[in-house]
């Protein structure tokens, strides 16, 4: 079951008023219990696959769960070299994360474009304000680092830029 699966469930159960729901596949076994007049679920979640995840409380909100990398050290520290000539672009506020400024329009910034310092990069919403995050620096976008429509948090990296 994927991350965005389990937030889906979550919300689902926040919204229905149900105090506790169980779900198993073969690999997956979640429990989602909420607390009688409490607004946090407490989520449980166990695999039978090798990797074992830990259990987690989460709101039904802002649900995020940590990205874990499978690398080898030696490619841990190669990309950590490789980022460290980059410039990074940070959210200046916690909401949600838009490249574009409607469904239907083009991205402002994809990877590859030059920017300028002042240009448009992209949209945080914060309580139904919509806030255009402009660029800083000078360069070209190597890599963007949040997906659209997600939840991001105060000076949570969004985008890498190559200044050269």
């Amino acid at each position: 079951m994927k991350l965005n699966e389990i937030q889906d469930l979550i919300k689902f159960v926040a919204k229905s008023g149900v105090s506790e729901v169980e779900l198993e596949t073969k690999d997956v076994k979640i429990v989602i219990k909420t607390p009688a007049g409490k607004s946090k679920e407490q989520v449980f979640v166990q695999t039978s696959a090798p990797v074992a995840q830990p259990a987690m409380q989460a709101a039904p909100v802002q649900t995020q769960a940590p990205v874990t990398e499978t690398k080898t050290p030696e490619a841990k520290a190669s990309a950590a070299a490789d980022d460290a000539k980059y410039v990074t672009i940070k959210s200046p506020m916690i909401g949600t994360f838009y490249r574009s400024s409607s469904p239907d329009k083009p991205p402002f910034v994809n990877v590859g474009d030059e920017i300028a310092a002042g240009k448009p990069v992209c949209i945080i919403e914060a309580m139904k304000l919509f806030n255009e995050i402009e660029s800083d620096i000078k360069g070209k976008i190597v890599k963007v680092l949040v997906n659209d429509a997600t939840p991001v948090e105060y000076d949570q990296p969004l985008f890498l830029v190559d200044p050269s």
